[in-house]
């Protein structure tokens, strides 16, 4: 499902989905560390965003799509090489035309980070005719 894909290009795990929420991995190796030697801020969020798109995807109903409308994080932590991070994302809203995903990344046992994403749910697009 993710072979060639963004995500997958990134070596995230999908480890959970369903419609409470889903989870992830993803064990940090080089390519996600930023010059100084620890997990890029880039990779926080596009992991996050990702285990809550997932989740978005299992309450989707038929005809319809999505794309993130607005991303804020903070990040509390630090990684580095060989850390296993992991992402829970939790509904806060899921309503008719908009979902609201909390995002918490752990690295261990310490809150590495916290996302909150909203995603826009719009009609899927149909081919011309």
């Amino acid at each position: 499902m993710l072979a060639g894909s963004f995500p997958g290009n990134l070596g995230i795990e999908v480890v959970e989905i369903g419609t409470e929420g889903a989870r992830g991995r993803l064990t940090a190796d080089e390519r996600h560390l930023h010059p100084g030697g620890y997990v890029h801020g880039g990779v926080w969020a596009s992991f996050a965003d990702t285990v809550a798109a997932w989740a978005t995807i299992a309450n989707l109903e038929g005809g319809l799509e999505f794309s993130t409308a607005e991303m804020k994080m903070n990040v509390f932590g630090t990684a580095r090489s060989g850390d296993v991070l992991e992402a829970e994302a939790v509904p806060l809203h899921l309503g008719r035309r908009t979902h609201v995903w909390e995002v918490r990344t752990s690295v261990g046992e310490r809150l590495g980070a916290l996302f909150v994403c909203t995603q826009v749910l719009v009609a899927r697009a149909t081919p011309a005719d």
